[in-house]
């Protein structure tokens, strides 16, 4: 409590003096953490105010993205409220206890965001890989082909014929040499002399 004069009354009579409310020291931070941790809404409001500026601004730096700052911002102060009681004025400020939490929140969405860009990258390479196995294999197979062609144009037209009845159409060799109207063990020698040539033109070795 304190006294300040007034201003007295204009007769010049003695001056009375009366009692004013002396001013109340503003709340810390680490009183209205205490006060929130009661549960004090009020307190918190206030607090809020105060702190939010700042804990955006930690978050920014670490984030970056100024969308997702917001929100983890968002996400510090509600933790704020959810765990004041854990706040012991004995080890710390306020003010380092909560921007501590903030930065911590921060490099946690860094790391989350970092972990989810590698699991997308790594899903492109493994979609990227397969794409390539397959393009691979089909030019393998179509490169096999044409030697197959290549080759078959090598062989004399009985040969590539009774290879083709055989190998291309699934007929057997007997069915085969009726279809030619050809002695057994004649296609038998073609389709073995029409096979050695297509293997040396083709490169397989024994």
């Amino acid at each position: 409590m304190g006294e300040v004069p007034d201003s007295g009354d204009a007769s010049g009579g003695r001056r009375r003096l009366r009692p004013v409310a002396a001013s109340r020291p503003a709340p810390t931070d680490e009183d209205l953490l205490l006060e929130v941790a009661r549960g004090d809404q009020q307190a918190y409001e206030e607090l809020f105010d105060r702190v939010a500026g700042r804990v955006f601004g930690v978050v920014r730096r670490v984030v970056r993205d100024p969308a997702q700052s917001e929100e983890v911002a968002q996400e510090v102060l509600t933790e704020v409220w959810r765990t004041a009681t854990r706040f012991d004025p004995d080890r710390g400020s306020a003010n380092t206890w909560i921007l501590t939490m903030a930065h911590r929140r921060a490099i946690d969405r860094v790391r989350s965001e970092q972990a989810s860009r590698d699991r997308t990258d790594r899903v492109g390479s493994g979609q990227h890989q397969r794409d390539f196995d397959m393009v691979a294999e089909e030019v393998e197979v179509a490169f096999e082909h044409q030697q197959v062609r290549a080759a078959l144009a090598t062989l004399t037209e009985l040969q590539r014929e009774a290879v083709e009845l055989a190998y291309y159409q699934g007929h057997t060799y007997r069915e085969v040499a009726e279809l030619l109207d050809t002695p057994l063990g004649t296609i038998k020698t073609r389709m073995r002399d029409g096979l050695i040539r297509l293997r040396d033109a083709i490169g397989v070795t024994a």
